[in-house]
């Protein structure tokens, strides 16, 4: 099955893939690896996702901002590669929860997000992954999510 058939099984739909909001690129592919830079939660009608996990959001609002993140981490490997086959493995994703100093639970934030590359990929989307709490993220978002990737060759 490709992943194409399984986003549509899942009933994603990428979006385009978010431009850069300041002097850096989305991606960068060097040696076998592509390393994708932060992306922020878009809900399905563009809108960011803002908040804090604890405190106006919930585990499971946090968990539903991880996986939107995801998706656009998705949507750049797409732009990135030219094709989500291309993808040998989810090396790593780097989870960033703005959360309350008392909010423990960001692995749990993090699976919204790794438990779509599972979905996706099946065996190959399992990953390492740091989930970290944060005082602040930009433009208020509730989760913001990195990524590294080994890629086959085009």
């Amino acid at each position: 099955m490709t992943v194409q058939t399984r986003l549509a099984e899942l009933g994603i739909v990428l979006p385009h893939a978010a431009a850069p909001a300041a002097n850096y690129v989305p991606g960068v592919i060097h040696a076998g690896l592509l390393h994708i830079s932060g992306q922020i939660p878009f809900a399905e009608d563009g809108q960011l996702i803002r908040g804090r996990v604890g405190d106006d959001l919930t585990t499971k609002d946090g968990a539903a901002a991880a996986r939107r993140c995801a998706i656009g981490l998705l949507a750049q490997m797409n732009l990135a590669l030219g094709s989500l086959e291309r993808v040998r493995r989810v090396v790593k994703l780097g989870v960033f929860v703005n959360s309350t100093a008392d909010f423990t639970d960001q692995p749990k934030v993090a699976n919204g997000a790794s438990d779509l590359m599972v979905e996706v990929f099946g065996e190959i989307g399992r990953h390492a992954r740091s989930a970290v709490g944060v005082a602040a993220l930009p433009l208020g978002v509730a989760v913001e999510i990195d990524a590294i990737i080994a890629v086959n060759d085009a």
